[in-house]
């Protein structure tokens, strides 16, 4: 590597919880519990088993000297001794094995991952100095495309600027002479049209005084059809109210004969009328009763009836509804309503 300022790159991280730290804690806690497992396993150490010694005594025969049987105990406990001796070395000796397997894999790892970091930060460290030389080459591009343009603007702004100039030149001395001609034909012209206007004139004067004469008999004439058409449409718009009144009628009839029951002691002679009064909504605002019946329950039985509609179907028309809802009689008889 080129002796330069090495850029130190922090990642906020403590060094206990580094990659390298982490992969050597978890590998050392593997190794601890392989050894755990094998002490686990070791088996059980037996009790030796115990030696008897016996004597055959028959009677019949003459009693032999005792024979005392040399005992072999010592051996087999050494040779125990010994064995687990070796196996607890051969135990030992695997352990630490591991453990030193452990160990190097551990560190190898470490090492991979530390080579791994450092070749990821010098690949960026590259990567950003190939972009600054990168970025550096195109901002002096644009640099120089940036002055060129410029002074190509310049160019074509003083050309641009010396055509103009030549241009109003021209245009100027062609406004000049174009000026005088007009002046010229201005005064022809000018004479021309007063002489036509003073013909006009005269003939304008006498067309103002028929089309005056014509006006005054077609504004006579137009006041008469206006009149007419007024009439016609004030005819066409009653005819239409009334016929719009003659259906809201029969609707708030049907309603009020669905929502009416009538006191058994109702006769057909007796009539209650009252006067409703609604809103342009359709609800009602009051009701009064304007002519008993002379029978109170019946009264009453009509009067609830009005009231127990929410909304009244009405037009749509406002005007309809001011002459012909907004306030209106209806009589209850037990044989109509009207």
């Amino acid at each position: 590597m080129k002796n330069k300022d090495r850029r130190v790159i922090s990642t906020g991280t403590p060094p206990w919880k580094s990659p390298v730290a982490l992969s050597v804690l978890l590998h050392l806690l593997i190794v601890v519990v392989a050894l755990a497992g094998w002490s686990w396993t070791n088996p059980v150490d037996e009790p030796p088993p115990r030696s008897i010694s016996a004597r055959l005594i028959t009677q019949q025969q003459p009693k032999p000297s005792p024979v005392v049987e040399p005992d072999d105990q010592p051996d087999r406990d050494q040779r125990r001794q010994a064995e687990e001796e070796r196996k607890k070395a051969a135990a030992e000796a695997e352990r630490r094995r591991k453990e030193e397997e452990a160990r190097r894999i551990a560190e190898k790892k470490a090492q991979e991952e530390e080579a791994r970091r450092k070749a990821e930060q010098e690949r960026k460290k590259q990567e950003a100095l190939a972009r600054e030389r990168e970025e550096a080459k195109a901002r002096e591009a644009a640099r120089q495309k940036a002055e060129a343009e410029a002074r190509e603007r310049e160019r074509q702004k003083a050309e641009e600027e010396r055509k103009r100039k030549e241009e109003e030149r021209k245009k100027a001395e062609e406004e000049q002479r174009r000026l005088e001609e007009q002046r010229r034909q201005e005064e022809a012209e000018r004479r021309r049209k007063e002489e036509e206007a003073r013909k006009e004139a005269e003939r304008r004067l006498k067309e103002q005084q028929l089309e005056a004469l014509a006006e005054e008999a077609s504004k006579a004439k137009a006041e008469e059809a206006r009149r007419q058409q007024q009439a016609a449409a004030a005819r066409a718009k009653e005819a239409q109210m009334l016929s719009e009144s003659e259906k809201y009628q029969g609707l708030i009839r049907e309603r009020l004969s669905q929502a009416w029951y009538p006191p058994s002691s109702a006769t057909e002679e007796m009539t209650a009328r009252l006067q409703i009064t609604l809103l342009p909504t359709g609800e009602l605002a009051s009701v009064r009763l304007v002519s008993s019946s002379g029978n109170t329950a019946f009264d009453n039985s009509a009067l609830s009836a009005v009231r127990s509609l929410n909304r009244y179907p009405i037009p749509d028309d406002r005007e309809t509804f001011e002459r012909y809802f907004r306030q209106f009689t209806i009589e209850f008889n037990p044989r109509r309503l009207r």
